[in-house]
């Protein structure tokens, strides 16, 4: 189909192949077919997620907030006014320019929107189109927002889902209303959507009949070949973790050793993708001798294990490791995201038993206070929990792809729709990318251990409250006396940056709080050769994050060099590099080990 002939480009439209385009509409249909049996095939078989209890939730939700407008006449009425006051507005843009006068729109899209950044967008239709969508999701958007006497959680919820809606149905995409793919179907005679279609059904496929959308072209990757490539060994191991030791790079270390727990729900390597982006590297490169826990990708085996055996069969076992291969008693912690959580039970835990084996503390993109823990908290409350929790247990974990799904909607407008449009309109594969390798490289949970962290952090805030228990002790993080660095990302959408703050202040020992740009992964892992995003530093931890902002200083660069003066001046002794295992152990295989390569 061709553009509206009101429609002016920048260069001639081509044209069509007809006879191509005819051959190319039969491919489309036996692609279609592929495709259909692929979604078809786990449902007929009962293997497919049955989806009702979800979108039940969702009709649930946004009937509270259809049911507020539509309760009272007049309300309903002004709503109705206020949707076609903009359409009218839409159609008077429209007509002057048509006209040929500059009009103003009725609706404007944000210039970071990449979405419309194509220069057609701008031509009377298609702008028409675009400002169209853009009052009707606006709209939307306020509907919820002016909706009173909604639960807060409901109405969390409410906006969330309008907001997935409104992404889903932007014009940008479908075929029939992007000018920039109606120029590429017309182009290639079509064969862009049998190419799109091709991929839809391998996709499907790949998901189990859901579909897994490919963010990466993910044959031009793998752990241990051209990712994860810091030279160490495996020392020692449990069910639950594997734990690395990094060949040192330089004559002497720091004495203390360090120990990084990132987080289970995603691997580790992210923490070491390649030697420019390695944090692992670059403290090994600065002197120091660095350990990290490489969690199990468990399956129905370890459905019964809680956080407490993480604690214990993770963090306590490898510290004990550490003090072997070493000879030192003490160790300093480094905790990435929900790593950073089950570290912070684990210093409470310690503090209460008068274990002593931590020496500090670092804090990266962790929350322990969940009051402001942002979107993701839209997933969890006691409906949603039971429906995760019954599921758990028929399979003895909580698949990968549900918590990989559930981050990728929180930015869905980047993450979900633009390789839509790419792989199955245009018909393209996407660019090699790690990050987004490391991205849909997704682990399982124990359903022990999900069903302990979904409750006592986002459902109902225990660790925060002093209410929470792990092997039978109350939690207390006011007790964790131990130096801390704790780091948040402006940008953060996992882990918001007030969400960390407060937790930090909730600790009793010395706290330095850091601020870094960018979010949850490009804010942490920033190498300071690419002098890329910037940080903040500022004062005591307490009171509100908003003014602790307006007061911090900001520095350009990366926050690694920040936090290796801190840790430096704790313990600066040094001695002579130690190599994996220091006699006491002997490697059990090549870093980065087994664990991580188990795929879901």
């Amino acid at each position: 189909m061709a553009p509206p002939s009101d429609v002016t480009t920048k260069a001639p439209p081509a044209s069509m192949n007809v006879e191509a385009f005819a051959q190319n509409l039969a491919k489309l249909v036996e692609e279609g077919g592929k495709a259909v049996a692929a979604y078809m095939r786990p449902r007929e078989e009962g293997k497919a997620d049955d989806m009702s209890d979800d979108i039940a939730d969702a009709l649930k939700t946004i009937g509270e907030v259809a049911n507020y407008w539509m309760s009272d006449p007049k309300r309903s009425l002004d709503a109705q006014v206020r949707l076609m006051t903009g359409y009218m507005g839409v159609w008077a843009s429209a007509l002057k320019k048509l006209a040929g006068e500059q009009a103003e729109a009725a609706a404007k899209s944000d210039p970071k929107d990449a979405r419309f950044k194509d220069p057609d967008w701008e031509s009377p239709f298609f702008d028409a189109l675009k400002q169209t969508y853009l009052v009707t999701s606006h709209w939307a958007e306020a509907m919820v927002e002016e909706a009173e006497g909604l639960d807060p959680h409901v109405k969390h919820k409410a906006e969330f889902l309008v907001r997935q809606l409104s992404n889903a149905v932007s014009p940008s995409n479908f075929v029939m209303t992007n000018p920039e793919l109606i120029r590429e179907t017309i182009a290639s005679s079509g064969e862009n959507l049998v190419r799109g279609m091709k991929n839809l059904a391998e996709d499907l496929a790949e998901g189990g009949g859901d579909l897994k959308i490919r963010q990466t072209d993910m044959g031009a990757f793998e752990v241990g070949r051209n990712l994860a490539l810091s030279p160490g060994k495996v020392i020692y191991e449990t069910e639950l973790m594997q734990l690395i030791q990094y060949a040192p790079a330089t004559e002497t270390v720091k004495k203390i050793p360090v120990l990084l727990v990132p987080p289970w729900i995603n691997k580790f390597y992210i923490l070491d993708l390649n030697p420019e982006k390695s944090l692992i590297k670059w403290m090994v490169d600065s002197g120091l001798t660095v350990f990290v826990i490489s969690w199990v990708n468990p399956d129905a085996r370890l459905a019964a294990k809680g956080f407490d055996d993480y604690m214990r069969e993770g963090i306590f076992a490898a510290l004990d490791a550490v003090e072997k291969a070493t000879g030192e008693h003490q160790a300093h912690t480094i905790g990435y995201c929900v790593g950073g959580t089950l570290l912070a039970v684990t210093l409470a835990y310690m503090a209460a038993t008068g274990d002593d084996r931590v020496a500090s503390a670092s804090f990266l993109t962790t929350q322990i206070d969940f009051t402001h823990a942002g979107d993701l908290k839209v997933f969890v409350d006691e409906a949603q929990l039971e429906v995760i929790e019954r599921r758990m247990k028929e399979m003895g974990y909580l698949e990968g792809k549900k918590m990989a799904d559930a981050f990728n909607m929180l930015r869905s407008n980047d993450l979900i729709w633009p390789y839509v449009v790419n792989n199955y309109m245009k018909g393209k594969s996407p660019f090699p990318f790690d990050l987004l390798f490391w991205n849909a490289d997704s682990t399982r949970m124990p359903a022990a251990n999900h069903s302990y962290y979904l409750r006592n952090c986002y459902l109902q805030n225990n660790i925060a409250k002093g209410l929470a228990e792990i092997a039978g002790v109350k939690i207390d993080v006011g007790k964790v006396q131990v130096p801390v660095y704790s780091l948040a990302t402006r940008e953060d959408h996992i882990a918001p940056a007030m969400s960390a703050y407060i937790g930090a202040g909730l600790l009793g020992g010395p706290v330095r709080f850091v601020l870094a740009g960018s979010g949850h992964i490009a804010g942490v892992v920033n190498p300071p050769a690419k002098q890329k995003y910037q940080y903040w530093t500022g004062g005591e931890v307490g009171g509100d994050y908003h003014g602790w902002l307006e007061n911090a200083q900001e520095h350009k660069g990366s926050w690694w060099p920040d936090w290796l003066q801190w840790f430096s001046a704790l313990h600066p002794d040094e001695v002579p590099a130690r190599e994996p295992g220091g006699g006491a152990f002997n490697p059990i295989e090549d870093a980065p080990g087994r664990y991580v390569k188990e795929r879901s």
